[in-house]
């Protein structure tokens, strides 16, 4: 499936300010079953854009600018090419196949911090909520991973949430309710607990069946297992896999892999507005 992502963010201010570097991570994640095939970055002509990776190999944009602006529009258009198949199988190590297992040393040393659950105070409510998804130990590894994704709507109704930042795992359940980061989040950190290596991902989604969000930013979580990989879990949506995922960047928590990242010099009253406008659509 061929599709284009236009996503463009427009920023308004009352007077003309100083615009500080914004940090953009937009680029769509090549890999084995996503491949990108144009790319464009347009942040205006006073901007100018250095490239780097991060230590999670995210293609990171840093836009600088070189006069003051009471208006700035930064617009990303991309063509990608994807073949996810729907209903994947993954190649789980034998080991691997009943939870719970022990991840090689090799493994533990290098997912590092993405192994380890928050330790604060409601560490214990997570873990306990979390380990009522265990039938009986031993059980088979994906079934549990699955029983978890799809159990998440149940305890936690989404919606729509226009606010920055994250809610935490904890008040996330302890409201019921939350944006697709909230529960990938939480989703996260459960798994954590459960003793999985998780991280977060930011993206794109494309469902022509959704009759909300066929084509608009999204988050959900991914989860190591050896032999198979980091294998893709959509919470929001109850399903596993990149089918439908467009992937952009990858991180430990959601507030390393934001989109678009800035400030200006100025009082709070000079932003007037803040505008977002993402579509996915086959090309």
């Amino acid at each position: 499936m061929r599709l284009h992502i236009r996503h463009q963010t427009h920023y308004t201010f009352r007077r003309e300010v100083v615009l500080q570097p914004h940090r953009l991570l937009v680029t769509p994640r090549a890999g084995n079953e996503l491949r990108l095939v144009e790319f464009d970055l347009d942040a205006g002509p006073a901007a100018s854009v250095d490239w780097a990776d991060d230590v999670f190999a995210n293609r990171v944009a840093t836009v600088s600018f070189t006069a003051p602006s009471d208006d700035l529009v930064i617009l990303m258009e991309a063509v990608i090419e994807q073949e996810a198949a729907p209903f994947p199988i993954f190649n789980i190590a034998v080991e691997a196949h009943q939870y719970p297992f022990a991840y090689g040393l090799d493994d533990r040393i290098d997912l590092g911090a993405l192994l380890s659950p928050k330790a604060d105070a409601d560490a214990d409510s997570i873990s306990n909520w979390a380990q009522a998804f265990v039938a009986a130990p031993p059980t088979d590894t994906l079934s549990l991973l699955k029983d978890l994704n799809a159990g998440m709507l149940s305890a936690i109704a989404y919606r729509i949430r226009d606010e920055e930042g994250t809610q935490s795992p904890a008040e996330t359940l302890a409201l019921g309710s939350g944006s697709c980061r909230d529960i990938a989040a939480l989703f996260i950190e459960a798994a954590r607990s459960l003793g999985f290596g998780a991280r977060a991902v930011s993206g794109y989604l494309h469902d022509p069946a959704q009759a909300t969000g066929a084509g608009s930013t999204h988050a959900w979580a991914e989860i190591y297992l050896p032999g198979a990989g980091w294998i893709a879990f959509d919470p929001t949506h109850q399903r596993v896999g990149d089918a439908h995922l467009i992937p952009v960047a990858v991180g430990r928590h959601n507030g390393q892999i934001m989109p678009v990242t800035g400030g200006y010099t100025g009082s709070p009253g000079d932003a007037l507005s803040l505008a977002v406008s993402v579509s996915v659509t086959q090309a």
